[in-house]
């Protein structure tokens, strides 16, 4: 039988310590993001993006301008010469001026609500001709993921409304040519995937709110309160949420309905508290019981059968990830401590965030993209054993060399002395050896507390 190092004991519970203060980023960090992507479309060959996003898929469009058109679609041309053009739709074309690169703003009503005024005098295509899309142009189309399928032309599937194509295919005629240019974003070699100390502070606020939103739910939580109640807990500073907020006692998905309800916590329910904002995403799972004594008898191995191996995994991720280690090395670790077969995960153990909780991942089977300084990841590994209640304990750190964990320090002395807190929690408390590369963004990194009504005990390492 497979060892493991680790133990569920009496485990002092970390601080609540979001600042509760959003960090605007700086207009010198908007030009270096423009810089960047300028750089990569010359290297590619690129003489103009068209980088798409409405609601919920505006991150690569949000890395340029800072902003999305929230209910509306939205474009930003971009060419390879800096020029820029929004096009936008009836209640966001007001926004332009707000954008964080100085783009020329076009009237597209198209990108408007449903029978909202059409106010425009001519065809689609005409209304946006004068885009910055020409006739002979290498066009890279930008939605919100890149392709990586085995079978198919990554580069000839596109993730936009058919019209948008349709329209860009016209504007660029015979002699050019269109690809999708998502890459060049996001995966590996992509302008977002590391980020500088501006950036790491802009995005903490959002890792810190969150897990700071999970820590009040999991103190909350007692025997009869409310879904909605802990929904409330998770629900702070009317932040724009990066995924459903999820506060479930009991059965989920009941007659399909994916939030909160007035369903109270009973003794012995599976537990799953959840909340993500821009820069990270906090996620706890287990059962609301005080000792296994208070599961049925066939779950009261729970800790041995599920968590264990869990954390394990969870320990072996957090000290095993390193600046320079290859994606796959780490996948194939996390491989031999929680064998696939045996608990049945999917996804990749861990990925990328930013302004949506998942960006991209370097780590996947036979991955040989490098892990960076400066890329922020949800330490996100998600077992399944039949029978039994999940375990979860996602949370999100920075990986960041000598070299901008003092700039961090330099420029953000306060961020600095909260890193430093989080660390000295997860070594001396939690016993989890990290090196100093890994720069925990929130409280609760490594706190998993399986039995959810008793808030004294929690995982660590022996």
């Amino acid at each position: 039988m497979k060892q493991y190092n680790v133990e569920y004991a009496q485990v002092k519970a970390p601080l609540t310590d979001c600042t509760r203060i959003p960090i605007i980023l700086k207009d010198e960090t908007l030009e270096e993001r423009k810089q960047k992507i300028l750089n990569r479309m010359k290297q590619e060959g690129f003489d103009v993006l068209a980088i798409y996003n409405d609601v919920e898929h505006s991150g690569n469009f949000e890395y340029l301008t800072g902003l999305f058109t929230r209910f509306e679609e939205g474009v930003l041309v971009l060419r390879s010469n800096g020029e820029a053009t929004l096009l936008l739709g009836n209640e966001n074309l007001n926004k332009a001026t707000n954008s964080r690169i100085p783009a020329k703003p076009i009237h597209v009503p198209y990108f408007s609500l449903p029978n909202q005024p059409m106010a425009n005098t001519s065809s689609f295509i005409d209304t946006i001709k004068d885009c910055g899309i020409r006739e002979g142009d290498q066009l890279g189309v930008v939605g919100w993921k890149h392709f990586t399928s085995s079978y198919d032309d990554n580069s000839q599937l596109f993730d936009i409304p058919y019209f948008l194509l349709d329209a860009f295919r016209k504007l660029v005629g015979q002699s050019g040519s269109i690809k999708n240019a998502t890459y060049l974003f996001i995966g590996e070699h992509g302008v977002r995937v590391t980020n500088n100390a501006d950036e790491i502070a802009h995005y903490e606020y959002g890792a810190s709110l969150a897990s700071d939103a999970v820590l009040n739910a999991m103190n909350r939580l007692e025997v009869g309160i409310r879904e909605t109640e802990l929904g409330n807990e998770l629900t702070l500073d009317g932040q724009h949420n990066s995924v459903v907020t999820i506060a479930s006692s009991g059965p989920r998905f009941v007659k399909a309905n994916m939030f909160p309800t007035d369903n109270t916590v009973r003794v012995g329910d599976p537990i799953s508290l959840t909340v993500g904002y821009k820069g990270g995403l906090s996620s706890r799972a287990g059962y609301a019981v005080e000792n296994e004594t208070q599961l049925p008898p066939e779950l009261q191995d729970y800790i041995s059968k599920v968590v264990v191996p869990y954390y394990s995994a969870y320990v072996c991720w957090m000290q095993g990830i390193r600046i320079g280690t290859k994606g796959g090395e780490l996948f194939q670790k996390i491989e031999e401590v929680l064998p696939r077969s045996e608990y049945h995960w999917t996804l990749c153990p861990g990925h990328l965030t930013a302004d949506e909780e998942w960006l991209s991942s370097p780590i996947y089977e036979g991955s040989t993209e490098t892990i960076q300084s400066g890329m922020l990841f949800q330490i996100d590994i998600l077992p399944s054993v039949t029978g039994y209640g999940g375990t979860n304990a996602e949370s999100t750190i920075a990986l960041a060399d000598e070299a901008l964990r003092n700039e961090i320090q330099n420029q953000y002395p306060a961020l600095w002395r909260r890193i430093q807190d989080r660390r000295n929690y997860i070594i001396n408390e939690l016993h989890i050896k990290i090196s100093e590369e890994m720069l925990p963004l929130c409280s609760t990194v490594g706190y998993l507390r399986p039995f959810l009504l008793n808030k004294e005990a929690a995982m660590r390492c022996k």
